[in-house]
C-alpha cells in the first residue's frame, strides 16, 4: 500500500479537510492544498502580511486505488493551461480574448482524476505569467523560469475517495513563527523575481515562440 506524508501550511490551528470545500480560484480549483516539503508548508502558512503565528498539519495520504495527475510529467504548457482555466494571469481584454483559445489547444481533462499534483503558483509565478501572456517570453525559457521561482509541488485533493484516503498525524502538528518564516517566503520572492527579470532580460530570450504564436501554430 503506498503512503506519502503532505504538510498543509495554515493560520488554523484546527483544520478538517472535507470534500467540496475550498476555492475554484485557486491554482486547481476546489480542493485541499499538500507539500512534500515542510519547510515551504511553513513559508505558505505565514504568507499574508497579517503578522499572524502559523500552523503545520501533517498528513498521510493513501495512494492506493486513486488515479493522480502529476503536471511535472506533462508540457508546461498543460500546466499553465490548468491555471488558466481557475486564475487570470492579466486582466487585459487581449489576454481575456485568447486564453480560452490557448485552453482549448493546451488544456487537459482533469475532471476523472483525484488527486493533482503540480508547481504552486505563488507570488512570483504571476510575474511570469503577464509576461508571458504579453508576449515577451519565449517558450525555450518557461521552464526554467519556473524554476527559478522556487514555486514549490503541491498536491491538490480533489475527490471524495482522495478524502477518505488523507488522515491527520495531529501529533506532529507544528507552530511556525511569523516573523522567521515570513521573511524566508518574502526573501525566497524577492530572489525568484530578481533572477526571473535577469532571464527574461538575455539574450536566451529570443521571443520568437510567444504566447500569441502558439496559439496560431
Amino acid at each position: 500500500m503506498g503512503k506519502i506524508i503532505l504538510y498543509h501550511g495554515t493560520t488554523a490551528k484546527e483544520v478538517l479537510p472535507t470534500f467540496g470545500l475550498g476555492d475554484d480560484r485557486h491554482d486547481y480549483g476546489r480542493g485541499f492544498y499538500l507539500t512534500e516539503d515542510i519547510e515551504l508548508a511553513k513559508e505558505w502558512a505565514v504568507c499574508r502580511p497579517n503578522e499572524t503565528n502559523g500552523w503545520v498539519h501533517k498528513f498521510e495520504l493513501r495512494t492506493n486505488g486513486l488515479k493522480i495527475l502529476d503536471f511535472q510529467e506533462k508540457d508546461v504548457l498543460c500546466w499553465l493551461a490548468e491555471l488558466m482555466k481557475h486564475r487570470d494571469a492579466s486582466d487585459s481584454k487581449r489576454y481575456r480574448m485568447l486564453a480560452s483559445r490557448f485552453i482549448d489547444k493546451y488544456g487537459l481533462d482533469t475532471s476523472e482524476y483525484d488527486v493533482i499534483k503540480g508547481w504552486r503558483a505563488n507570488a512570483s509565478y504571476f510575474y511570469i505569467a503577464r509576461e508571458f501572456v504579453r508576449d515577451n517570453i519565449d517558450i525555450d525559457i518557461l521552464e526554467e523560469l519556473l524554476s527559478l521561482g522556487g514555486l514549490g509541488i503541491q498536491y491538490c485533493i480533489k475527490t471524495e475517495r482522495a478524502y477518505s484516503k488523507l488522515r491527520e498525524i495531529r501529533e506532529d502538528m507544528i507552530t511556525v513563527d511569523f516573523a522567521e518564516c515570513n521573511a524566508r517566503y518574502n526573501a525566497r520572492d524577492a530572489r525568484a523575481r530578481r533572477n526571473m527579470r535577469e532571464l527574461v532580460d538575455s539574450d536566451a530570450n529570443k521571443v520568437t515562440k510567444v504566447f500569441s504564436t502558439l496559439i496560431e501554430g
